[in-house]
């Protein structure tokens, strides 16, 4: 299933990503630094949602208390809740 994730407190404003039988794929980020963001969902393709979750989750970027890896994880968390 496609998800669409609004991201917060990150230059990246928008993650799209499928979640299926606990595959992430197809993750697609919406602004933010393009080079980066396109090599985390490179690395990220067809992973397991809940190696993505324990990856990403707590990152910052700078002084912000979250990052768009971060972000990704929260994505990912709510999108497994809505299963």
């Amino acid at each position: 299933m496609r998800y669409t994730y609004k991201t917060k407190d990150t230059c990246a404003v928008q993650i799209d990503f499928d979640l299926t039988d606990g595959i992430v794929s197809d993750i697609h980020f919406l602004g933010g630094c393009n080079g980066n963001l396109k090599m985390i969902a490179k690395l990220l393709e067809n992973k397991e949602a809940s190696y993505i979750v324990s990856s990403c989750e707590g990152n910052t970027c700078g002084r912000r208390p979250t990052s768009c890896a971060d972000q990704l994880a929260q994505a990912v968390k709510a999108a497994l809740a809505r299963q």
